[in-house]
């Protein structure tokens, strides 16, 4: 028996009143609903549930008018607030989601994505000043890929970081120069370079003029959502990801069409998730070569910023720039191995199997209970093997790789190390085999070896020779008890060792280790020390952001508080000793430096003679995308330690206790960076000194070193000490002043090498005065 509508009207108890269908009981088809406190919804029901099509009018003044389902704004639909704002598109669960645009009560206008009520995903936002930036959002704000025009003519495209320039990008100015290079939160920081604008002038030089109009036809345009804004195009990039133009699909027709982007997307969940997905494109290293637009320029300018500080500049003619960067690629695809040639293509496949391995590694020796690692742990019959066909197997799921074996080298003993290291197992497989993946790092070591990187930089991944791994698998039992007795040790920290072995019998061998610069702050310059000179040089016109340094290249001596630097030449010893014993040398020192920008350096934001006018600080919607005024009084201090105020988490490159400071009353310490944050201070960790120059720059107009004392923060660590035990050519090269007998080098050589790197270390780092 069919139960059929009827309409009439019903007074709830608590004063609600409906009028409209019923289907038995409950509300069903049309009707209106007003509650006592004033709002009311008319439109379709569904089973006594909002749902289709219908309008809301809140108490407030507030406007809803779309689609509704299970009494939840959802679908597609209009809201107008009682402050004057509107938006049209996309909801889910009462909260803008999809596709939409948002017009602001101060005349801003926000078209692209949303998730759960906040900007996510790509688009454009316009404000009421004529700012306009189109990318990558998350949690509301700029985030990712982006291109920023100011209403003055300038525009940045790069990377951005909650509403910050941060990483790298490329900025014109309105007067057609360019500057290339890195920020951080909104500041230039670390290298880059300046390419002058036609008739600009700098050091009494005079440019040819460049012009960039003739080049416009050739660049990509963004999209419909800015085919009206042509003064949107990238402009000066050449190598503009093809991945925005996907997004962002051209309008039809021989003029710009203005069309609603509802009619362009379809609002549904798996639109969002493809939206988001193709967003999260790399930044570039746009300063690899010189813009389309600037090859008739003769001259550039490399410059380095601290916090927005000039330290450095270096004129350079941009003709002789791309000669040798052809000429280094050419040497650098000779020293390529035949392993990384190999695999070049195959890059995917070999971190698809990697991240399949380590899954089921962790997978299957977490839940054991964990016990103390017995001496049969170590050994070869300890190792788990599996076989992971494409199309999956009783234990392995299927995969879009090839088939291949893996091998995993003393699986409990590495769990074990990664619980001394207090890693959790969820965070460590999340972290490598997660959905963002690996990345390859674009050079490999002098090895040959490839060099893969976490998407969060916490872990880094090498191939190792068949010979590496033999050391690393002799010296684990004593480099397990090394590690359990010191925690503060600086030695690499290793969780994994694995194998990938393909059907056509090629094997391919695996360590993770601890990211060492893995920290929130900029790494500016970054040294492999050994305390030699010989072929220890980097040449100038390979150096770049990402640059390792050698020991002749290092111009500082570091000063440091006199506990801390006590602490960090005692484990150094330690280290060093454990190295000895196991008959290992050739291993480095790895160093970075982050520099701060001291008070008495803010007149110098600028230099009189630039030729570029400064970026102007423009606030909008309460972002600030420049701030190069706001130096901290002070490049770095020490406060007294508290747990409640910085992060106590242990990192991959964090393990130890907070180190104690003499010129606090021998207190454990805190970094206290004003303006950025309180960082704990530990060995090879967040330590702070003072960078005094030791050899003064060529000061003419072709290199000049600006300053001579710096405020640096430390990072550090000992790698490399997984070489082959045969460095009799080596040793004899590297320390030819030395007198010891050949003969006895492998005894003699790890002790000699020890004695001379920590003097090497004893040197470098001095008590400060």
């Amino acid at each position: 028996m069919e139960s059929s509508e009827s309409t009439s009207e019903k007074v709830f108890p608590n004063g609600d009143v409906y009028v409209g269908n019923f289907k038995g009981v409950v509300s069903n088809g049309k009707g209106r609903y007003s509650w006592m406190d004033g709002t009311t919804y008319d439109g379709e029901w569904e089973e006594g549930k909002m749902t289709g099509k219908g309008k809301m009018f809140f108490t407030s003044g507030a406007t809803y008018d779309g689609d509704f389902s299970g009494g939840y704004l959802h679908g597609i639909g209009t809201y107008t607030s009682s402050d004057g704002s509107l938006y049209r598109g996309g909801w889910k669960m009462n909260s803008q989601h999809g596709i939409g645009r948002k017009q602001y009560q101060n005349s801003d206008v926000y078209d692209g994505c949303w998730k759960e009520g906040v900007r996510e995903g790509s688009g454009r936002y316009k404000w009421g000043n004529d700012n306009m930036y189109i990318g990558n959002w998350k949690h509301g704000q700029m985030c990712g890929r982006g291109v920023m025009k100011f209403s003055n003519g300038d525009l940045f495209d790069g990377s951005w970081l909650d509403g910050f320039r941060h990483g790298t990008g490329c900025y014109r100015f309105s007067d057609g120069s360019y500057y290339f290079g890195n920020w951080t939160k909104g500041l230039k920081d670390g290298l880059g370079t300046f390419y002058p604008a036609g008739h600009g002038n700098l050091s009494s030089r005079i440019y040819s003029s460049v012009k960039l109009e003739d080049k416009r036809k050739d660049l990509q345009s963004h999209s419909s959502l800015v085919s009206s804004e042509e003064s949107m195009k990238p402009i000066g990039i050449r190598i503009l990801s093809k991945k925005i133009s996907k997004r962002f699909p051209r309008s039809s027709g021989s003029k710009p069409q203005r069309s609603s982007l509802l009619d362009q997307f379809i609002l549904d969940d798996s639109t969002m998730e493809v939206i988001s997905s193709d967003a999260s494109c790399a930044p570039y290293q746009f300063y690899d070569e010189a813009p389309a637009e600037l090859e008739n320029s003769t001259v550039s300018c490399e410059r380095e910023y601290m916090q927005g500080v000039l330290i450095k500049e270096r004129i350079r003619e941009i003709a002789k720039l791309k000669n040798k960067l052809r000429k280094f690629r050419g040497n650098e695809m000779k020293k390529k191995s035949f392993l990384a040639i190999f695999y070049g293509h195959k890059s995917y496949f070999l971190r698809l199997n990697l991240q399949l391995g380590i899954r089921y590694t962790v997978g299957k020796i977490t839940p054991v209970p964990m016990r103390e690692v017995r001496p049969s742990d170590f050994e070869q019959r300890a190792r788990m093997r599996m076989y992971f066909p494409r199309n999956g197997s009783q234990f392995t799921p299927p995969h879009r790789s090839t088939d291949f074996y893996w091998k995993d080298y003393c699986p409990m003993v590495f769990r074990n190390l990664r619980e001394m290291f207090k890693l959790n197992p969820a965070d460590y497989m999340m972290s490598i085999c997660g959905d963002d993946g690996l990345r390859e790092l674009s050079s490999s070591g002098k090895s040959g070896s490839l060099f893969y990187v976490s998407r969060d930089d916490r872990f880094v991944i090498k191939t190792l020779k068949q010979s590496e791994v033999k050391v690393l698998v002799k010296m684990l039992p004593h480099y397990y008890e090394h590690v359990q007795h010191h925690e503060n040790t600086l030695i690499t920290k290793f969780f994994g060792l694995h194998q990938i072995a393909l059907m056509h019998g090629k094997k391919v061998r695996f360590v993770v280790m601890g990211n060492m610069f893995c920290t929130e702050l900029r790494i500016h310059r970054r040294y492999d020390l050994k305390g030699s000179t010989l072929g220890r040089f980097t040449n100038k016109d390979k150096i770049d952001e990402g640059t390792t340094l050698k020991d002749l290249d290092l111009t500082f001596e570091f000063h440091m508080d006199k506990l801390l630097r006590q602490s960090l030449f005692k484990q150094i010893s330690l280290d060093c000793d454990f190295l000895k014993n196991q008959g290992i040398i050739d291993y480095s020192l790895l160093l970075g430096l982050h520099f701060r920008a001291p008070e008495h350096l803010k007149a110098l934001l600028e230099p009189p003679d630039s030729v570029h006018k400064r970026e102007n600080p423009v606030a909008a919607d309460g972002l600030i995308y420049e701030g190069e005024c706001s130096i901290p009084p002070r490049g770095l201090l020490l406060v007294t330690h508290e747990p409640s105020s910085v992060d106590t988490a242990p990192g991959t490159h964090i393990r130890g206790n907070t180190l104690k400071a003499y010129s606090v009353g021998e207190k454990e310490v805190d970094l206290l960076l004003p303006g950025t944050g309180r960082l704990r201070v530990q060995v090879g960790v967040n330590m702070p000194a003072q960078a005094n120059q030791l050899v003064k720059g060529e000061m003419d107009s072709v290199d000049v070193e600006l300053f001579e004392v710096y405020d640096v923060v430390l990072y550090m660590g000992i790698i490399d000490i997984l070489q082959e035990y045969n460095m009799k050519k080596k040793l004899e090269q590297r320390y030819k002043s030395l007198q010891f007998d050949p003969m006895s080098i492998s005894v003699s050589g790890p002790k000699i090498y020890s004695r001379r790197f920590l003097s090497f270390v004893d040197k470098v780092f001095q008590v400060e005065p």
